[in-house]
């Protein structure tokens, strides 16, 4: 099946303290938003990429295109004012008969194995969204209270999410409603089952300066 991947970057400054929107951010000397490009492209080149960005954004990242050279082939195009409307926008440019990868523009340490889980799982179920195991203990709040819960039961999802793409873009065919905290979310609203695959831990999103500065070292480690 014909493979997509939309990545989402429509993120500003605002918890890292910047100026810059996060995924012009550098890192290892370029923007962070290249090395999630880049690590698509480099499991496989047939993917078709395409970036969402808020409107004002796209002239930088033209700009910055040209700056560094960089010259991975993707189409961009203008999201929206919430993550979703971004991603329906992504999905616009997406054949129902297909694979298709959502990932967080601000995800650049994706490992391949877990990009190559997530398309064979969503072939083969429909759905495969990567977790990882929490390593800290799990509390839950009631109140002004907590208990404690058995974090064996807890799962912290990541992106790539990918799916049929017939199913995502039937999922997103709907109103927005702020219940949607991904697009596992958006597809369980439309029936679809969610299939839980491995991520990996490396895969963090960086929101915040210590997130970047744990993602320089992290990078190191997995070239």
């Amino acid at each position: 099946m014909k493979k997509y991947c939309v990545i989402v970057a429509g993120g500003s400054g605002q918890r890292m303290r910047s100026s810059v929107p996060k995924q012009f951010l550098h890192l290892e000397e370029r923007p962070l938003l290249m090395h999630t490009v880049e690590r698509f492209f480099t499991f496989d080149e047939s993917i078709k990429l395409i970036v969402v960005l808020p409107g004002e954004h796209i002239p930088l990242w033209q700009k910055l295109i040209a700056e560094y050279s960089f010259n991975i082939s993707h189409l961009v195009v203008p999201g929206g004012e919430e993550r979703f409307h971004s991603v329906k926008s992504g999905l616009e440019a997406v054949s129902e008969d297909s694979l298709v990868a959502i990932h967080d523009g601000v995800r650049p340490l994706v490992s391949h194995d877990t990009i190559w889980r997530c398309f064979a799982d969503a072939e083969e179920f429909g759905s495969a969204v990567p977790f990882v195991e929490p390593a800290d203990s799990v509390r839950i709040l009631a109140g002004y209270d907590s208990r404690p819960f058995p974090r064996g039961e807890v799962r912290l999802i990541q992106t790539p999410q990918v799916f049929n793409g017939r199913l995502i873009k039937r999922a997103y065919d709907r109103a927005y409603d702020p219940s949607f905290t991904d697009d596992a979310t958006v597809a369980e609203a439309s029936g679809v089952t969610v299939h839980l695959t491995h991520g990996n831990r490396e895969n963090i999103k960086i929101t915040t300066p210590e997130d970047l500065i744990v993602a320089h070292a992290l990078l190191r480690m997995v070239k």
